[in-house]
């Protein structure tokens, strides 16, 4: 049975620390909820954390203001120690300072030193370790390094269709990128307006699938 901790980074609650809850939980602003929040755009029940083989999923609850991890608004999203979630007025670091300082030093391919990188947190204060997780840099650096992995423990069936799905990706990107207008001088590249069309398209068709794996029963 997987433990989780939170801090909260920035809000009302602002200093409160969540120490090895046990998943699944819920966050929300009523009584009821593991981690009830003191936020009035907080919804009574706005998202589940839970363990699926051996993954921490967040799961927004159709909350009115919607949950946003790393800045980036979600409706279903694997953990990883170090993701800020927003919520309302209210940020909350997920994973202890130690399960962030091994992370850490994965991404930027050193030997891990948690033990050395947490004691270097705690003399710190709090809201340095949050300032420098909030800052645009931070989130991109996990975006581009932290490659999300293939999902395990498909059906033969699933695989296929995930498979189906990334060639169809692939195959339009490699459309696009070929027939790209390449300006080595001034290091651009360019696309004329019906490729830019075929773009916009296939961002707004991997929209609607992540809407639609996000909540099958949401029109």
């Amino acid at each position: 049975m997987a433990h989780i901790t939170l801090r909260v980074l920035d809000g009302a609650d602002r200093g409160r620390v969540y120490d090895q809850m046990t998943v699944p939980i819920t966050i929300g602003r009523e009584e009821g909820n593991n981690i009830q929040l003191n936020d009035e755009r907080v919804s009574r029940f706005h998202l589940k954390i839970q363990e699926d083989h051996g993954k921490l999923v967040l799961t927004d609850l159709e909350s009115t203001n919607g949950t946003k991890v790393n800045g980036e608004t979600i409706q279903l999203r694997i953990l990883r120690f170090g993701d800020m979630i927003a919520v309302g007025r209210s940020i909350l670091l997920f994973g202890t300072r130690e399960e962030i300082a091994h992370r850490l030093s994965k991404l930027k391919g050193e030997p891990s030193n948690a033990h050395a990188s947490a004691s270097a947190s705690h003399s710190g204060s709090h809201g340095n370790l949050s300032k420098n997780w909030m800052t645009p840099e931070w989130v991109e650096k996990l975006r581009e390094v932290d490659l999300p992995p293939l999902p395990d423990h498909l059906s033969p069936g699933q695989n296929a269709q995930l498979s189906e799905l990334l060639e169809f990706v692939n195959s339009r990107i490699q459309d696009l990128t070929s027939k790209v207008e390449l300006d080595r001088k001034n290091q651009k590249v360019a696309l004329d307006f019906f490729q830019w069309q075929q773009l916009l398209d296939m961002q707004s068709r991997i929209a609607e699938y992540l809407r639609q794996i996000g909540d099958p029963d949401r029109p």
